[in-house]
């Protein structure tokens, strides 16, 4: 056995108990859980949504929004491919990576994502432009009830990314794309 499965097996070995999350109760707030308040505060941050009725009319709008785009990835793979997890280094070109999100929250516009849907952790940081497909149904009203419905972690990784990358900190300029994606549109079915 190597040094690193030695400590990655004593890491394992000493992992605490599971607990119960705390309720939170009473702590939601006001806000509503609609549409309607996602895509203001979405539209706020910088990103576009669009509501469609299947996910065959994404093509269409990529190519009127997105002319340019020349690789453009899709996770899980519909056509039946599956994505190489073994082989990240292949996202470097990727132009549009769209994945499925789990839970949009309205209060702040963002949209829970995993590595079950992911497959690869670094795909929605270093694609240019990101799209995320959202059922209308998964919209939560707040984080309180986004973490309510995640519960314990199933999955070793998970992030919240909400509207595209930007930063204000380089010589006092607005950055977009500084450490992720320049653009995000959401797809709401």
């Amino acid at each position: 056995m190597s040094s690193r499965d030695k400590i990655l097996a004593a890491v394992k070995q000493h992992q605490p108990g599971a607990a119960v999350l705390p309720s939170l109760q009473g702590l939601s707030g006001n806000m509503p859980g609609t549409l309607e308040a996602y895509r203001k505060v979405l539209e706020l941050l910088g990103g576009q949504l669009f509501e469609i009725k299947d996910e065959g009319e994404i093509p269409a709008l990529l190519a009127q929004h997105y002319p340019d785009l020349q690789r453009i990835i899709r996770v899980p793979d519909l056509s039946g491919g599956a994505w190489a997890n073994e082989a990240p280094h292949l996202l470097e070109d990727v132009d549009m990576a769209i994945v499925e999100g789990q839970w949009g929250v309205a209060e702040n516009g963002a949209i829970w994502l995993t590595e079950e849907e992911l497959q690869v952790r670094v795909l929605p940081f270093i694609s240019q432009h990101l799209a995320i497909i959202l059922r209308k149904e998964r919209i939560l009203a707040t984080m309180h009830e986004a973490y309510e419905k995640i519960g314990a972690p199933q999955t070793g990784f998970g992030v919240f990314i909400a509207g595209p990358s930007k930063t204000a900190d380089i010589e006092q300029s607005l950055v977009l794309g500084a450490h992720g994606a320049k653009s995000l549109s959401v797809f709401i079915i």
